[in-house]
């Protein structure tokens, strides 16, 4: 499975970066970080470190044949971006053509409480059938720590990527 990976510049880049340590080795991973995102890994294995600037990147393109995308944390700016077909940044460019390709494209917008604009903006791009899946916790899952909960969020973003994972305690009923 070939993914990109964008991390814009909201609060929970840290959440973004925990996202990708949790990913199984095999899947290709291309990294897009904003220019207001804070922290950049080292490169590791099978993961490519692309520049937010170059919309000439592999992943600007359709012919790339990529499987998914998601953007952890998904900032208002690029939400409204991708929302318009603004595509300014390798992060908006790359989802413009997620959506051109009708392949899978996951937002996790990070904001409280969520402006009309914003949620007129999810609502477009939900209809276009984007996946918005804001980081909300899952009472049921028995979180203990901060780390508890940041996997159970992952987790939930890796069922919708279809990535195998015991992260969390699923509901029982």
């Amino acid at each position: 499975m070939k993914l990109i990976i964008g991390i814009s510049g909201a609060s929970g880049v840290g959440l973004g970066e925990k996202f990708i340590k949790k990913l199984p080795s095999k899947i290709e991973k291309y990294i897009i970080y904003s220019q207001n995102a804070k922290t950049v890994l080292k490169k590791e294995e099978n993961r490519f470190f692309l520049d937010n600037s170059d919309i000439s990147a592999p992943t600007a393109s359709g012919s790339f044949k990529c499987d998914s995308m998601i953007i952890i944390p998904c900032s208002m700016n690029s939400l409204a971006k991708i929302s318009c077909g603004i595509g300014d940044n390798l992060i908006t460019r790359s989802a413009a053509v997620m959506l051109k390709e009708q392949k899978k494209l996951i937002l996790a917008p990070r904001e409280m409480p969520f402006s009309t604009i914003a949620l007129e903006n999810m609502l477009k791009l939900s209809k276009l059938g984007v996946i918005i899946a804001p980081p909300v916790l899952g009472y049921y899952a028995k979180s203990e720590t901060l780390e508890d909960m940041e996997d159970f969020l992952i987790g939930k973003w890796f069922d919708l990527l279809k990535i195998e994972h015991n992260l969390y305690e699923r509901w029982r009923g």
